[in-house]
C-alpha cells in the first residue's frame, strides 16, 4: 500500500506526505512553526539521549541559557549579527494593553531583545564572568534548547521558524586545545549519524563564505539524500578569540600574562528527523533505524471474536514476559502493544507508515501453534519482510534481527552515497552539462542523474556567483585531500583543492 505520492513521481510532495501519514508533525496555526507529534518527538528524544550521554561521556554538563538576548550583545559581533540579522526575531515591547477593543503593544523596551537564533554571545557574556584563571580553563558545556530564525520557505523538519536543538560551548587556554575540541565534537557527530542514524556522511571543512558567521573555521557533517541532494546534518566552529575579544573572556595565563581564552561552539538540531526520512523512508512511509525507533517491536493482537480474546492476550503476554529480558545495543528492547479498539489491519497499516523496526502480528492460530508471524519493516529476509517463526525461534534471534536491521540500513544508505559520488568530471563544461539535468530518485545500488561531483576548486571568490547561478554549493573540502593538479570546475583556472559540490537542502 503506497503513499498518496511515491519518490519517482514527486519527491518533495512524498516528503510531505511520510511526514503526515506518519503522524510526525503538522503545520501550527503559528506561521512557519511545527508541531511535533509523540512520534516524531519520540524519535528526537532518542536521538537527545543517545547523543547526551555522548556528550557527558566527554566530560561535557548540560546548562541552560536565556531565549532573549540584548541586540547590543550582537552588535560587539559585526560579523556573527550580519549573518544572522535577516533571520531574527525581535521583542520591541514588553506588555500589551487594551486600546478601543484591541490589544496593542504597550511599553516599548529600553533596548531591543533578540529571540534566540544561536546562543554564542549570551554564552560569552557568562564565560566572561566565570573565567578569571587559566585554572578555570576549560569550559565545557552543553545546552539543549529550541531556537528562532525567521525562515521565509518553512518545511517540516528541515526548515521551521522554531525548532529544537542542542549547541555545545566551550572555552579553552589555547588554540591548539579548541581546534581538538572542534575536532572531538565533529567526530562525535560523524558516530551519532552513521552509527546511531544509519546516515552516512562526509566530513569535512565549510569554504570560506559557507563558515558559519565570526568563526575562524567551520566543520560539516554532509549526508546524501535518496535524490542525491546534499543535508548539512551537522556543523563544528572553531570560533579563535572572536568572540572571546568581543565579549572580554580573558584570564590570566601561566605566564601571569593577560590573554583572550579560545573558544567553540557546535550543534544539531531537529533537522536530523528530516535527513532520518529522506535516508530511509520508502513509499510505503517512515522507516526508523531501531537506534533510535521509540517503540522496536510494536505488537498487534488479531482478535477475531470475543471467544478468542483471552488466549490471544495470554499469548501475548508471555511473548511480552520473554521480551522484557531481552536486549539490543546493550538496552532493554523497547516495545508497544497496540491494544486501541480499531481493526488490526489498520493498526498494522499504521505502523508501517511510522516505520516502527518490527511488527508482530498474534492472532489465535499463532497462539494455538505457538508461533509468530514477524514483519520486518525493511523487508529483511523476505520480499515481503513477513516471517512465521516458532516462538523459540523468535527468543533466540530476535536482539541479532535488530540489530542486523540498523547495520542493513546503514550499508544501504552508505552504498547509495559511495556510489553517487563522481570523480570523473574534469572541466567546466562537463561540469555544467552534469548540473543541467534534474534531480530524482537515486534506486536501490544504482546511480542517480545528479548527485555529488568531488572535483577542483580553485577558491576565486568570483566562482561564488557562478555556484549561484546555477545553485549548487560548495559542501566541504574534505579532510583527505589528492593533492593532485587540476582544473577549477567553476573557472576552469589551474586548481589543486578538491571539494564536495552539490545541490542542497
Amino acid at each position: 500500500m503506497t503513499l498518496k505520492k511515491t519518490r519517482k513521481e514527486n519527491y518533495p510532495e512524498w516528503y510531505q506526505c511520510v511526514v503526515s501519514e506518519a503522524d510526525m508533525a503538522e503545520n501550527s496555526s503559528s506561521p512557519g512553526c511545527m508541531v511535533i507529534k509523540p512520534w516524531g518527538y519520540g524519535i528526537w528524544e532518542r536521538i537527545r539521549d543517545v547523543f547526551d550521554a555522548q556528550i557527558k561521556s566527554t566530560d561535557h554538563e548540560n546548562c541552560y541559557f536565556p531565549m532573549f538576548i540584548p541586540l547590543s550583545f550582537f552588535q560587539k559581533e559585526a560579523e556573527h549579527v550580519d549573518g544572522f540579522a535577516k533571520e531574527m526575531a525581535v521583542v520591541t515591547h514588553s506588555r500589551l494593553s487594551m486600546q478601543d477593543g484591541k490589544l496593542t503593544p504597550d511599553s516599548k523596551l529600553d533596548e531591543p531583545l533578540i529571540v534566540r537564533p544561536t546562543s554564542e554571545a549570551i554564552i560569552a557574556d557568562s564565560f566572561s564572568k566565570w573565567v578569571k584563571s587559566y585554572r578555570d580553563l576549560p569550559i565545557l558545556v552543553n545546552q539543549w534548547a529550541n531556537v528562532v530564525r525567521w525562515e521565509m520557505r518553512p518545511r517540516l523538519f528541515l526548515r521551521t521558524r522554531e525548532f529544537l536543538w542542542q549547541e555545545g560551548h566551550t572555552a579553552h587556554s589555547t588554540s591548539k586545545e579548541a581546534e581538538e575540541e572542534t575536532s572531538r565534537m565533529l567526530e562525535a557527530y560523524r558516530d551519532l549519524c552513521e552509527n546511531t542514524l544509519a546516515m552516512p556522511v562526509l566530513t569535512g571543512r565549510k569554504p570560506e563564505h559557507e563558515k558559519f558567521p565570526g568563526a575562524v573555521d567551520t566543520y560539516c557533517v554532509e549526508a546524501m539524500m535518496q535524490d542525491g541532494k546534499a543535508l548539512q546534518a551537522g556543523t563544528s566552529h572553531f570560533l579563535g578569540q572572536n568572540f572571546a575579544k568581543s565579549a572580554n573572556i580573558s584570564f590570566v595565563n601561566k605566564q601571569n600574562q593577560q590573554e583572550f581564552a579560545y573558544t567553540t561552539s557546535w550543534g544539531v538540531s531537529t533537522r536530523l528527523i528530516g535527513g532520518v526520512i529522506m535516508t530511509h523512508a520508502d513509499d510505503e512511509g517512515m522507516v526508523v533505524p531501531p537506534k533510535i525507533a521509540p517503540y522496536q517491536i510494536v505488537i498487534v493482537p488479531v482478535i477475531k471474536n470475543s471467544a478468542d480474546e483471552d488466549a490471544v492476550m495470554e499469548y501475548i503476554n508471555q511473548i511480552r514476559q520473554s521480551l522484557s529480558c531481552k536486549t539490543a545495543f546493550g538496552e532493554k528492547i523497547r516495545i508497544k502493544l497496540d491494544k486501541r479498539d480499531k481493526p488490526s489491519v489498520d493498526k498494522f497499516w499504521e505502523w508501517t507508515r511510522k516505520g516502527a523496526p518490527i511488527i508482530l502480528e498474534i492472532g489465535k492460530r499463532d497462539a494455538d501453534s505457538n508461533n509468530v508471524m514477524l514483519k520486518t519493516r525493511i523487508k529483511l529476509g523476505t520480499p515481503e519482510g513477513k516471517q512465521i517463526l516458532s516462538l523459540s525461534e523468535f527468543e533466540a534471534g530476535i536482539s541479532q534481527k535488530i540489530e542486523n536491521i540498523q547495520q542493513e540500513m546503514l550499508n544501504k544508505a552508505k552504498n547509495r552515497l559511495l556510489g553517487n559520488i563522481k570523480t570523473d568530471i574534469t572541466t567546466p563544461e562537463a561540469f555544467r552539462e552534469y548540473f543541467a539535468q534534474s534531480n530524482e530518485w537515486i534506486e536501490d545500488n544504482q546511480q542517480g542523474k545528479v548527485a555529488f561531483v568531488r572535483g577542483k576548486w580553485c577558491n576565486d571568490p568570483a566562482s561564488e556567483e557562478i555556484l549561484k547561478s546555477m545553485k549548487i554549493t560548495i559542501r566541504c573540502i574534505p579532510f583527505d585531500q589528492s593533492g593532485t593538479n587540476g582544473i577549477c570546475l567553476l573557472t576552469g583556472k589551474p586548481a589543486t583543492m578538491d571539494v564536495i559540490y552539490a545541490r542542497c537542502y
